[in-house]
């Protein structure tokens, strides 16, 4: 096996795509020096006679040692109530879409419910992280971009085909998420879409192919 040095610094794109979905929440350097410790981790753990890459085997440490830190964090405390006034701003906009005819803003929520507008977009965002936080497909899918191509064993063989089949629409949801490593809001202005839109429908797609291959 290579230099350690080499190792972590060869691998360091693995912390930063990780963090990359929490920045908006956290401070990156804080998050950057956790996502090494998991690195680092990884590094003394692995052994070579795996059949796992080191890449995999290292994103499930860095993985673990992000998502231990967010957890462990006052932000999820507040969020509670923040998701619980997100599940009402989401009713809210149903009942105005039937009573007004077109899908209201956020302006029009907030007079709605009678609270201050910024308090929506907190509500989405503490949303976004709860979701992000308590989702494990991404694991998977990493699994599945992070493998060379002629190392597919059957599972993953699955995975390609069942990806293969969705509209052009998921299919590139998943491939920008995945492969190029893009967060819900570069994805969301990418599209053209809100991030809360980006977030509904990969999750959608990944329960999708989670059933599909169950």
């Amino acid at each position: 096996m290579k230099e350690k040095a080499t190792i972590l610094e060869e691998n360091e794109y693995i912390v930063y795509n990780i963090i990359s979905k929490y920045s908006y929440y956290f401070d990156k350097d804080d998050l950057y020096q956790v996502g090494m410790i998991g690195l680092m981790n990884a590094y003394e753990n692995y052994k070579n006679d795996k059949n796992t890459k080191f890449s995999t085997y290292a994103y499930f440490y860095v993985l673990g040692e992000v998502k231990k830190y967010i957890r462990e964090s006052n932000i999820l405390k507040v969020s509670k109530d923040l998701i619980k006034l997100n599940n009402s701003v989401e009713k809210a906009k149903d009942y105005l879409t039937q009573k007004i005819g077109y899908a209201p803003n956020d302006d029009e929520i907030a007079i709605f419910l009678e609270i201050d507008k910024r308090k929506i977009e907190e509500a989405r965002n503490a949303t976004l992280l709860a979701i992000s936080l308590d989702s494990e497909e991404d694991i998977e899918l990493y699994n599945y971009y992070g493998y060379d191509e002629k190392a597919y064993n059957e599972e993953i063989l699955d995975l390609k085909t069942e990806i293969s089949k969705l509209s052009e629409f998921d299919r590139t949801i998943i491939e920008k998420r995945y492969h190029e490593g893009l967060t819900q809001s570069e994805l969301s202005k990418e599209l053209g879409i809100n991030q809360v839109k980006v977030s509904r429908c990969e999750k959608k797609i990944l329960t999708r192919l989670r059933t599909r291959l169950m």
